[in-house]
């Protein structure tokens, strides 16, 4: 294991102003993204709209990693570069999503634990000599009545640490990504427990399987009232929770935090972690992973047409630089409408 080397693309990852763009949707997950502008789901449109992404002017300047999936990882642009390519020169770092996704969890109703371990080591192996600089492994947890169980939150911390530990054996930075979802109608202290115990969990595991945190990175979710909860937090209370329930959980020995967005609109994830931010002294530099947050102005803009390429890209731009901003704690609301 090169310690020296992971640390060096976790910093590069948490650089300043720049964060991770989550365009590693599987292909049944990029069909109902498509299906909602009327694109077709074929393999050339999929791999376009990413090239369109990619191509973007200054991409690099707020974008320092992207997590693909399989498909894509593997795939070519019209000129023949492969898509990674595009990503690596524009300074930012090639990562790939490694999962099998979250399945039922037996004798455990309603709940799931991620899977992919199977084979983990080969493929690791084969994404490294690819170019991959970093990994993602996202385990779900649900809050319900009586949801999480203790089991449940132990199975999935024991399958990141595993993956975490077999991607540093390889020389790849995990991500790793315990999400707490935001679906149900819990409030946002339900959210910080379920949160503090979870992250509690994860950092066991990682200890036990002798996993480097300096070469690291968590994507946690925000600490945030459920969707259909009546009483919804404001900016400045998910930012100070969020913030209290981290500094409980991660060592500093992470670099950074690279936030998930939850479902949450694109304006609001920006504006919470700018509040974060500007809470200041903290531990670990705090900055995005985002999907939809990055991706759902662009994707209207694109509509499946070439001739909207430009219109696209700047709206993809411009989401890029507010959450730039925001990972600096400098974006405002006057900021984001001057744009």
């Amino acid at each position: 294991m090169n310690i020296e080397k992971l640390e060096t693309t976790a910093h590069k990852i948490v650089s300043p102003g720049r964060g991770i763009l989550a365009a590693d949707e599987s292909t049944g997950t990029i069909k109902k993204r498509f299906d909602q502008i009327g694109v077709e789901s074929t393999e050339a449109n999929r791999n376009g709209y990413r090239e369109m992404l990619f191509r973007t002017p200054g991409f690099g300047d707020h974008i320092s990693g992207v997590i693909l999936y399989d498909e894509q990882f593997r795939a070519k642009a019209r000129d023949g570069s492969p898509l990674i390519s595009l990503i690596a020169d524009a300074d930012s770092v090639p990562g790939i999503k490694v999962d099998a996704g979250a399945k039922d969890q037996a004798l455990f109703p309603g709940e799931k634990v991620t899977e992919g371990l199977d084979g983990l080591s080969k493929r690791m192996a084969e994404y490294a000599a690819l170019g991959a600089g970093f990994a993602k492994w996202r385990a779900v947890i649900d809050i319900a009545d009586g949801v999480p169980t203790r089991g449940n939150i132990v199975a999935n911390a024991h399958a990141l640490a595993r993956y975490a530990a077999i991607c540093q054996e390889h020389g790849v930075v995990p991500i790793v990504e315990p999400e707490v979802l935001m679906d149900g109608g819990h409030d946002i202290d339900r959210c910080f427990e379920v949160t503090e115990a979870v992250l509690n969990e994860v950092y066991d595991q990682l200890y036990l399987a002798n996993v480097r945190l300096e070469g690291t990175l968590l994507k946690p979710n925000m600490v945030i009232a459920g969707k259909k909860s009546a009483k919804q937090a404001s900016v400045a209370e998910v930012a100070e929770k969020t913030v209290a329930c981290l500094k409980r959980t991660v060592p500093a020995a992470v670099p950074g935090i690279v936030f998930l967005s939850g479902g949450q609109s694109e304006e609001e994830a920006t504006a919470h972690l700018d509040a974060m931010n500007k809470i200041g002294n903290l531990p670990w530099a705090l900055s995005f992973s985002y999907g939809r947050a990055l991706q759902q102005a662009a994707l209207k803009a694109w509509g499946g047409k070439d001739e909207n390429w430009s219109a696209a890209q700047r709206a993809f731009a411009h989401r890029a630089r507010m959450n730039g901003l925001a990972a600096k704690g400098e974006w405002s609301e006057g900021l984001e409408k001057a744009a």
